[in-house]
């Protein structure tokens, strides 16, 4: 069905059953989200879960501390869902791990056409899969048939804040906006320029993205902007991506089929001008940089010298490049293999192979050695994307920018526990350390007993925080908790093991025998 077309780019999920999870593998091969950007340590900011971003739906994406509002505020509006909405509902609202439940439902609010139960359906869905690009597009594109071209514009901003990586995603909107932009209004085109800017910088730095810059190009191209278009070919041919090859052969028509007067600025003609000149023996001095650019080539009147004057600066111009393009290829050359081996880059619930999940590490690896800080953070983006599921991944990228930056490091391990792996106890362990190093003790207090009441009965969980609590002095608390496990034991064997532990921990800690 369409819906199950939807992309599920979604990762292994161990608690789902993996026959939910075949819908769109075959769509998902177009979907490369991956990389992001120039302003990648925004990544924190960025990368935010989509119900952080103001929601323009009656219905309360946070499910946290004030449930009943969204049975407040649509009690009316949801007496007139469709008939089987609640029976879909129930479904993911007991396990919001089964994707498949998820499925069905938002086959079924979109099937029936019902804007207030999709936004209720799509908006929750988000708070637990928002890396599903294809259904951020089904959401916008639901909203635009019912004519709420503004509706549908929050939509997509919302998914590339969760998923800024999604080129597929970036692609779709900038289409929206020129299906929907007013052709007439001058603001447009400066409108459309932006989202492109911000799409290069999201994603751009991404190995998949060429179909991005392609379109970005040959937009510039037909408004009939080239020097805009030569600017952005100096950025992408400094790029590795896949079709790197492709983008130079592209650049040097562009340099051989335009007058390099119209290809460059005043600034950069002058200069190579001057260049040429004075590598000719000529003196140069007829092209000043305070000269206005017609006497660039106006003073030469002689066809034949004009031509090749021409033609030795188109030679120059590529020569430079082709420095860039040879960098360029080396850097390709290097990742060639870990991005071949990259077999599913989106976001899928079915588990990853483990040839993949070795790729993984073995690429981000590589990138920690050799590359920048920028591309290690794009690429661990990337893997958390396809290995959303798989802690290790997560723990690696926390631990890495621990060397960076404390707020990302609390980025990603929040993204990871509050999202992507609430069932994980690993992960919510050393996040919680994490914030006791830091001496957020209240914060980490709160990791372990939000996750505890997740999860309940996890012995190790509970001594973490009996562990936590002696370390701060807090020696009635880690009594009470241990207490608190005896008395809710759901077996002898476990209420013995925790009365051992409250025993010793009286006798060792408070050397409190007569109690």
């Amino acid at each position: 069905s369409a819906m199950e077309n939807a992309d599920n780019t979604e990762e292994e999920k161990p608690t789902v059953s993996n026959d939910s999870t075949d819908n769109g593998a075959e769509t998902a091969t177009e979907e490369q989200h991956m990389d992001f950007s120039t302003e990648i340590m925004s990544v924190t900011e960025m990368e935010q879960s989509p119900d952080s971003s103001p929601d323009l739906n009656e219905e309360n994406t946070q499910e946290s501390e004030i449930p009943n509002i969204e049975s407040l505020q649509t009690t009316d509006i949801e007496a007139c869902f469709p008939p089987d909405f609640d029976k879909f509902w129930k479904v993911v609202e007991d396990n919001p791990q089964d994707f498949t439940g998820w499925v069905y439902l938002l086959q079924y609010v979109e099937q029936e056409n019902h804007l207030p139960a999709a936004r209720k359906a799509f908006d929750r869905f988000f708070t637990h899969y928002p890396y599903c690009y294809g259904y951020w597009k089904k959401y916008a594109d639901l909203e635009k048939r019912h004519d709420n071209v503004k509706q549908s514009d929050e939509v997509y901003r919302r998914g590339l804040q969760a998923i800024p990586l999604s080129v597929d995603l970036w692609i779709h909107y900038i289409n929206f906006l020129k299906e929907t932009l007013d052709p007439a209004d001058p603001e447009t085109n400066s409108t459309i320029r932006g989202a492109y800017e911000h799409a290069v910088l999201a994603a751009g730095t991404d190995f998949r993205s060429d179909r991005l810059w392609e379109m970005y190009i040959n937009w510039e191209n037909e408004q009939g902007n080239l020097r805009e278009v030569t600017s952005i070919y100096d950025r992408i041919l400094g790029i590795p991506t896949q079709l790197y090859s492709h983008h130079f052969q592209r650049f040097k028509e562009h340099i051989q089929n335009n007058l390099p007067r119209d290809l460059l600025t005043t600034e950069q003609f002058v200069q190579l001008r001057r260049e040429l000149a004075s590598v000719n023996g000529h003196s140069g001095e007829d092209a000043q940089p305070g000269d206005d650019l017609p006497s660039g080539t106006e003073d030469i009147t002689d066809p034949a010298k004009l031509i090749t004057e021409i033609e030795n600066m188109r030679h120059r111009i590529i020569e430079i490049h082709q420095e860039m393009f040879n960098h360029n290829e080396h850097e390709v050359s290097k990742r060639w293999t870990f991005e071949e081996a990259i077999k599913r880059p989106y976001f899928h619930v079915k588990p990853l192979e483990k040839i993949q999940l070795k790729n993984w590490k073995e690429y981000l690896e590589f990138e920690i050695e050799n590359g920048t800080h920028e591309r290690v953070v794009v690429l661990f983006e990337r893997c958390v994307i396809s290995c959303a599921l798989y802690e290790d991944f997560w723990i690696k990228y926390a631990k890495y920018m621990e060397n960076h930056s404390i707020e990302g490091v609390r980025h990603v391990y929040s993204r990871a526990c509050t999202i992507h792996l609430p069932k994980k106890p690993m992960v919510h362990m050393l996040w919680a350390a994490f914030e006791e190093q830091q001496g957020n003790i209240d914060e980490a207090r709160r990791i372990l007993k939000t996750f505890e009441e997740c999860i309940l009965g996890l012995a190790m969980i509970r001594l973490r925080r009996v562990s936590l609590e002696r370390r701060h002095g807090n020696m009635e608390e880690a009594e009470h908790l241990l207490e608190d496990a005896v008395r809710n034991a759901k077996s002898i064997s476990e209420s013995s093991f925790y009365a051992i532990k409250l025993a010793r921990h009286l006798f060792k800690v408070q050397k409190n025998l007569p109690k």
